[in-house]
């Protein structure tokens, strides 16, 4: 029998997960640690906030991280189990060699990227971005979200001046016109606004460009093992009860993780909140075609080596225990 490479084995594993048998809710085996990468230590908020956090009978740990690049060196370097992740870090990162499923996706309606030109000019339709310099993060939500705007427009990115910024950095970018666009999200959009007369573009066809998604996508190696696997189902469940008790509470919910947690003020966190479209958890067969759409967007801009599936992006082992928890 030949011997495979670590590689080659990685591939098998992921292959035999990706077309595994439906998990059910089960007993998490005791002593079993999960660990989860957070970011801005939401996934901690809603747990405690909803009181999901007391359902999970074994040791839940959340790091937090500062983005998707981080958690993906993470992932590689085995420290965590799974993780909740925007949009497009998990296209990248299956596109540089690096397969790690996607087990749920949370869906809005409406996207909370706003496009914000700086005071001193108008954006009043998409085209107008022509000439334009803006903002562009590669590897993150925004850079689909610009593409598409583009797209919509009949532009490409040839047709604007990408400024490659870090994304802390890109309200001052707008307050000190060093850009002229940014993607950017509440509430910086309303802060902007009032500080420096920033606008949103006016062409109605901005709400309409995508919808927000992120996702939480798993170690291989974490969904073969079997008790492993019990906790994830679990989080998954409690994650999703959270997520639809701040559908159901979103005074209470924006009170605890944007007043309290993050003090934001009261008007900046009613600002948020406005800006928000429920939460939605998708199974996999519901969130394939959105993900192939994204996909699709990044390839048609050269920003990948090439076009990929979507299906292959995730497994769905899951999709009983997403139906039976929404």
């Amino acid at each position: 029998m030949p011997i495979l490479s670590s590689t080659s084995r990685l591939i098998a594993l992921v292959a035999i997960l990706l077309a595994g048998s439906p998990v059910v809710a089960q007993e998490v085996p005791a002593n079993t640690t999960l660990v989860v990468g957070d970011q801005s230590e939401l996934i901690r908020n809603l747990l405690e906030a909803s009181g999901q956090d007391d359902s999970l009978q074994f040791d839940l740990e959340l790091p937090n991280f500062a983005g998707g690049p981080a958690i993906l060196e993470a992932m590689r370097a085995g420290a965590l189990d799974i993780a909740y992740v925007g949009d497009t870090p998990p296209i990248q990162a299956r596109a540089s060699g690096t397969l790690l499923p996607i087990v749920a996706t949370v869906h809005r309606e409406i996207s909370e990227y706003r496009l914000v030109a700086r005071s001193g000019i108008t954006i009043g339709t998409l085209a107008d971005l022509k000439g334009k310099r803006v903002s562009y993060i590669e590897g993150s939500g925004r850079q689909a979200y610009l593409i598409e705007a583009l797209n919509r427009a009949g532009l490409t990115l040839e047709d604007v001046e990408p400024v490659p910024l870090r994304i802390a950095d890109l309200p001052d970018a707008i307050r000190t016109k060093a850009v002229d666009v940014a993607v950017l999200q509440e509430p910086h959009v309303t802060r902007l606004k009032a500080q420096v007369g920033a606008t949103t573009v006016a062409d109605p066809e901005e709400r309409r460009l995508l919808p927000g998604t992120w996702y939480i996508y798993a170690r291989p190696e974490a969904l073969a093992d079997p008790a492993k696997k019990a906790a994830i189902g679990a989080f998954l469940t409690a994650t999703i009860k959270a997520g639809t008790w701040s559908n159901e509470n979103r005074e209470a919910w924006g009170e605890h993780y944007y007043a309290d947690f993050q003090r934001i003020p009261d008007e900046d966190t009613a600002a948020i909140l406005a800006s928000q479209s429920p939460m939605e958890f998708q199974t996999s067969a519901e969130a394939i075609p959105h993900h192939q759409r994204l996909i699709d967007i990044l390839a048609g801009a050269g920003e990948l080596p090439e076009t990929l599936d979507a299906k292959g992006s995730f497994t769905s082992e899951f999709d009983p225990i997403i139906e039976a928890a929404r």
